[in-house]
């Protein structure tokens, strides 16, 4: 079965502490999706969001719009608009807007399926 999602109708909630907004965008409610969490952010002037390390899962960050600075391993990297990091379980990285406008972020988080 095929599931369209209107993005632009997901609830787009605004985080405390500058972490900018976040909409989901692919989950079981929405679509049903069992192995995959897919969610859209936005950053404006001075948000950062932090990708914490998760257990067991695998997460990917792509910038759909926009400049920013990853910070990864302790080091800051301009990416601009097409850049992407992946995140293993163990690892974490933070991001930040730059330059003028909004990021925008693809965030996708999926499970290590064990045995496959």
């Amino acid at each position: 079965m095929t599931v369209f999602v209107d993005t632009k109708k997901c609830k787009r909630v605004r985080l405390d502490n500058s972490r900018g907004e976040v909409a989901e965008i692919v989950n079981r409610e929405l679509c049903g999706a069992k192995d995959v969490l897919a969610m859209l952010r936005w950053l404006n002037a001075g948000e950062t969001f932090a990708a914490e390390p998760k257990d067991d899962t695998h997460q990917l960050l792509y910038l759909m719009e926009g400049d920013g600075t990853v910070t990864l391993n302790g080091r800051d990297h301009d990416v601009p608009k097409g850049a992407g990091v992946y995140l293993g379980p163990d690892e974490s990285a933070a991001i930040r807007q730059r330059g003028a406008g909004t990021t925008k972020l693809l965030h996708l988080v999926v499970p290590r399926i064990h045995g496959r």
